[in-house]
């Protein structure tokens, strides 16, 4: 796979010296035990829009950097290692891609300068139930004299209290569970019938239950082809789980050092418990699994930026690895601290319980094993 250039290189030693003194932990807690109504600190994400963040992939036509997925990837990893609430995902990378790949020129003049500059929230509105499963899309969309109707509801939206700017897979055609007759459709925060519940997860950061209630949106809304969004459907999907795989890793990572860390400096029976041989297995495991999601993960990010007609299946690739990982390192944190593992003074409950968020967003690593071996033909 490609080395980074300088300028990734200088991104993402900024980005890191960023997360690192400007969105700790603490900042986290800080939205958790302030209640964020947003589920991030706005005044967090202005600064990261004024860095450029939120433009990365937005062409430059449009006001972004087009600087690819491989370059969002380290920004989504380093931003994860501290754990930091944002939009960047869902707005910069999920949404902007949506309107990037599939949007027509007016759309991209009208949306993406704002997304680039951190004026708008947008985020993809897909799964309707606990799980992710993009073909079960019932919302419907029914042709009226104006456009269309959209009726129905999304479960777990990221950032959807924040979004100023829904993508919504609706079905205009077929039955849930068919892929064809799903179409996107862009439809702005502020439209009647739009209605949005926080609903609160683990890891505290914002998620809504967002409901469509006969919501009347001019045919200029529709994104991509009607009744055939499937197949944009999946490469806005595919970025959006590479983005997320990013982010797991860094999250993994910075917990596995935190963790080596302490088997370093934490002394019982007379010395370092970092000097048991049992324990040293236990690290070596983390890290021999964490060196092969830091290939998947760069393998997925690098074939999404060349088009590659495999990009789906390294993609599903690296967020089952990367969920493997991340589920062994948040559990290895947690127990090779001992009690004060268990406690909220210390952050292993924090890595934990993102860990297990990360690992369900688009999709588990049962959905992507499965993914993995269908499009390999089996």
């Amino acid at each position: 796979m490609p080395a980074l250039s300088e300028e990734q290189v200088l991104l993402r030693d900024a980005a890191r010296a960023w997360a690192g003194r400007q969105s700790p932990t603490t900042a986290l807690r800080r939205v958790r035990d302030g209640a964020a109504p947003l589920g991030y600190e706005p005044a967090a994400w202005d600064q990261m829009a004024a860095m450029g963040w939120a433009g990365v992939i937005v062409p430059e036509a449009y006001g972004g950097s087009d600087f690819g997925c491989r370059s969002m990837g380290l920004l989504l990893e380093e931003t994860g290692r501290t754990l930091t609430a944002s939009p960047l995902l869902a707005t910069g990378l999920v949404a902007a891609s949506a309107l990037v790949l599939g949007g027509t020129d007016v759309q991209r003049r009208e949306w993406l300068p704002k997304i680039a500059a951190g004026e708008l929230v947008a985020t993809l509105a897909v799964d309707e139930g606990a799980h992710h499963a993009p073909e079960r899309t019932a919302l419907g969309a029914v042709a009226s004299a104006s456009g269309y109707t959209l009726t129905g509801a999304k479960a777990f939206v990221l950032e959807g209290m924040a979004a100023g700017l829904f993508v919504v897979a609706a079905r205009t055609s077929g039955r849930p569970g068919e892929r064809s007759g799903i179409t996107l459709f862009l439809v702005p925060g502020g439209v009647e019938g739009v209605g949005r519940t926080p609903r609160a997860l683990a890891d505290s950061r914002g998620y809504a239950a967002v409901a469509f209630d006969r919501v009347e949106l001019g045919a200029e809304y529709v994104l991509g082809p009607l009744d055939e969004g499937w197949d944009l459907l999946e490469r806005v999907l595919d970025r959006a789980r590479a983005g997320v795989a990013a982010e797991m890793l860094g999250a993994a990572g910075q917990a596995f050092e935190i963790t080596l860390e302490y088997l370093k400096t934490r002394v019982q029976f007379g010395q370092p418990i970092g000097a048991f041989q049992a324990l040293q297995h236990r690290a070596a495991k983390m890290f021999t699994e964490l060196e092969l999601a830091r290939s998947a993960v760069e393998a997925a990010l690098d074939a999404l930026d060349e088009a590659a007609p495999d990009a789906p299946l390294l993609v599903s690739l690296a967020k089952a690895k990367t969920g493997d990982a991340i589920h062994l390192v948040s559990n290895e944190m947690v127990q090779l601290h001992g009690g004060i593992g268990m406690t909220d003074v210390h952050d292993a409950g924090l890595y934990l319980k993102r860990a297990r968020a990360l690992e369900a967003i688009f999709g588990g690593q049962a959905f992507h094993r499965d993914r993995y071996a269908r499009l390999q033909g089996y």
